[in-house]
């Protein structure tokens, strides 16, 4: 049922969404033209040509909204998450709409009007959603057309479910407790109680004061499962089950029907469909090449600093593990003085570190010493996005203390990645860069790895974290 309350709020979302796009597009028209401040002697093209683009206009910028996630159920990140998945999606729909007019070859076409509607779009989709949020919750607070859950087992995923019901308080489900056998009564988690033991729900299910309830038993309590589905459907109230596999499964699994026979295979990787692997290598291929043409002239200056700031190799190769666990040699600008390998495959980067040059602290300060990976991309050991590869000796080392930290591995690794562009360079937590090169992994799309690289763009060259 919240699936389908979720479905019906995101169907109203994206008709809202098309009315603010022509909105704010229309609005842009006479912002630009016909506004007190805009300069009416100078030649425009008529209202009329400017609204044919409104009807292709309108369906990219939705479509652009669903790729950042705008209709998901995941958007429990808030406010400013969603506000900066506005912003990246205008920025592209602003890059293509030019780009189009180029193509096309139509200079009349004011590109101001356009920028114009990048920011009255963004302001305006940003208010429109917050507007919604809040008069949602005023709705709720109410008491309107509110649901009744009761959780059954206090488990993992009971805690998931609630956090989940707290932040999207526009599915209006009020969770009233929770039943467990060893968990003592009146415990708390997050004004949720446990009101006493599963064997309780022999006195409740008869008052008909719940439209729900949700089974979030732990595993090694499963036993009881038959029981309590049984007494539950006996009532007539709508059941659902909430697995809790996250610790024996702990990340994003689909089913898939084997004759009748249900398989839940334990992880999705989309980049182990064969068009999904030749449609990002011939981005690699296309992008790694514009991208050494466009810098070469800062590679030469680069390269010229780094001769001259001390003795040794202009460019650095380093041995880094990359797809399938196999081996790679991973190309950087110089950055430090040339030590001995022994003493350079133990340490770590830091803070201040006196090994780096002058000329080396500007490099990585602004991620000028990755450029020559895009030599690396071209040769297929890199992908222009994906997880950060890490040495051999690193590898060896995490593989035993961090859970999970192989599956980085299942892809190709990246020039920039979605930990970086969220800050985790560095000498940051090893655990939280698993937990979103995971994510990319399990959610990759092509409008993903767009993202990340305007997100690069924006804010993934300068990092405090780089040094």
């Amino acid at each position: 049922m919240i699936k389908d309350n979720q479905r019906l709020f995101n169907r109203l979302h994206v008709v809202l969404d098309a009315l603010v796009t022509a909105a704010a597009y229309i609005a842009s028209y006479f912002i630009r033209f016909e506004s007190p401040i805009a300069d009416r002697k100078i030649y425009h093209l008529p209202f009329a040509t400017y609204m044919v683009a409104l009807p292709f206009l309108v369906p990219v910028c939705l479509l652009l909204y669903n790729q950042f996630d705008l209709y998901s159920s995941k958007r429990v990140s808030g406010r400013k998450r969603e506000f900066i998945n506005i912003f990246y999606a205008n920025a592209i729909l602003l890059i293509a709409f030019i780009s189009v007019l180029y193509v096309i070859n139509q200079p009349d076409f004011a590109r101001s009007m356009i920028a114009i509607f990048f920011f009255v779009n963004v302001f305006a989709e940003t208010f429109v959603r917050n507007a919604v949020r809040y008069l949602l919750r005023f709705i709720r607070r109410k008491g309107y057309n509110l649901k009744y859950v009761l959780l059954v087992g206090y488990s993992k995923s009971a805690e998931e479910y609630i956090n989940r019901i707290r932040v999207n308080p526009q599915w209006g489900y009020v969770v009233r407790g929770i039943l467990d056998d060893r968990v003592e009564a009146g415990t708390m988690y997050k004004g949720v109680k446990v009101l006493g033991s599963i064997g309780n729900l022999d006195i409740i299910l008869p008052e008909n004061k719940l439209d729900e309830i949700a089974i979030t038993l732990s595993l090694d309590e499963y036993g009881k499962l038959e029981r309590i589905v049984n007494l539950c459907e006996k009532s007539g109230v709508h059941t659902k089950f909430i697995p809790d596999y996250n610790r024996v499964i702990p990340s994003k699994p689909y089913m898939e029907d084997l004759d009748g026979l249900p398989i839940i295979n334990i992880r999705h990787v989309p980049l182990t469909n064969t068009m999904n692997v030749i449609a990002k290598r011939i981005v690699d291929i296309v992008g790694s090449v514009f991208i050494l043409i466009l810098f070469s002239p800062v590679m030469l200056i680069s390269a010229i600093a780094v001769r001259f700031s001390s003795p040794g190799p202009i460019i650095f190769s380093q041995e880094r593990v990359g797809l399938h666990n196999k081996t790679f040699k991973m190309y950087k600008f110089r950055s430090m003085e040339v030590q001995r390998p022994d003493k350079e495959a133990k340490a770590w980067t830091v803070k201040g570190d006196p090994r780096v040059t002058k000329a080396g602290r500007v490099l990585r300060m602004t991620s000028m010493d990755e450029l020559p990976q895009f030599f690396n991309v071209l040769k297929g050991d890199m992908s222009i996005v994906g997880p950060r590869p890490e040495r051999p000796q690193f590898v060896d080392e995490f593989k035993e203390t961090i859970p999970r930290y192989m599956v980085k591995h299942q892809v190709r690794p990246g020039v920039t990645g979605w930990a970086q562009v969220n800050g985790l360079r560095g000498n940051t937590s090893i655990r939280r860069r698993i937990e979103y090169d995971i994510y990319y992994i399990e959610n990759w799309t092509m409008m993903f790895d767009i993202k990340i690289m305007l997100m690069t763009v924006f804010k993934g060259f300068i990092n405090k974290n780089a040094y």
